[in-house]
């Protein structure tokens, strides 16, 4: 493990303190579940997958519209107004 050294205001302080009592834990340990967490839910997607992504839901809806190549910008300009 690395040891590293944050900074904390106390309300945050006293709340993981109360917390690791509760759950019988140190705090350093709370704390890696915490980073744990936030790591696990914000995987960074690159732009190669965003790109791959668009390109395959590209032309899977449909509008009903005749004229979306010429009036695309009409029509997310009366999408954003709503």
């Amino acid at each position: 493990m690395v040891r590293t050294q944050i900074q904390l205001t106390n309300e945050q302080y006293e709340s993981l303190k109360r917390m690791a009592q509760v759950e019988g834990i140190p705090m350093a340990e709370l704390v890696r579940r915490g980073v744990d967490k936030i790591v696990k839910s914000s995987v960074a997607i690159s732009e190669e997958e965003l790109r791959q992504r668009a390109l395959e839901i590209a032309g899977r809806f449909h509008s009903g519209k005749k004229d979306i190549s010429e009036r695309h910008d009409d029509y997310l300009a009366e999408a954003i107004e709503d």
